[in-house]
């Protein structure tokens, strides 16, 4: 089959606008929360966007650990990609695909370190594997074979042997302070129905209906 004849018509409930929540945190948890009890793989699984020194984008799957006033904070390798990119170009764009509900939000904004408590916190709250994966892997480099990993891996779990696993210096959080939502929702005959909130001269949000 060609690619071209892969389609499906979307039937999702409309949205209008006064289905909205005037904050869209608000209206973006309440997707979230729908997306959660209808058993959607990964419901907090975002794609991240990032761009280099040489203005290239790039982009790749994270998970969202918490949505507040302050944003949207994940946690990453500090000297990944991603960090290194967003740190010395603090702006991205991130996209929650929550297509077994025919929706999508995506979310535009300024990139903020997470103070070290709060990752010191978070860190601790993880499975201990993860905690020494964190230590075995330097993320977004070249390795030489996955038997290395492996061995990098063991070598950790043998260097914290009955300790806990702290934070490691280059392991930390982000988080995307928002300025711009968009959500989505798919309508037959490819008529979505789209509203983005931006904020107005007094820092107030505005909600406006986009064309599909």
């Amino acid at each position: 089959m060609k690619l071209e004849d892969l389609r499906r018509e979307y039937t999702g409930h409309g949205l209008s606008r006064r289905d909205l929540d005037p904050d869209p945190l608000q209206q973006l948890r309440a997707w979230l929360a729908q997306a959660i009890d209808a058993g959607l793989v990964d419901p907090t699984a975002m794609v991240l966007a990032s761009v280099g020194p040489d203005g290239r984008p790039s982009q790749r799957v994270v998970l969202l650990k918490d949505a507040d006033a302050r944003g949207l904070t994940f946690y990453t390798n500090l000297e990944s990609r991603k960090a290194r990119e967003l740190l010395a170009h603090p702006r991205a764009s991130a996209l929650f695909p929550w297509l077994g509900l025919c929706r999508q939000v995506s979310v535009e904004g300024r990139i903020e370190a997470v103070p070290e408590a709060e990752a010191d916190r978070y860190f601790a709250s993880r499975p201990r594997d993860s905690q020494l994966a964190a230590w075995a892997s330097p993320q977004s480099r070249p390795l030489a074979s996955r038997r290395a990993l492996d061995a990098a891996f063991a070598e950790q779990a043998a260097r914290f042997a009955g300790r806990p696993v702290p934070r490691p210096p280059f392991w930390g959080g982000l988080r995307l302070v928002p300025e711009r939502y968009e959500f989505w929702q798919g309508r037959e005959n490819r008529l979505h129905d789209r509203f983005v909130y931006e904020k107005d001269g007094a820092g107030r949000w505005r909600i406006q209906r986009l064309a599909p």
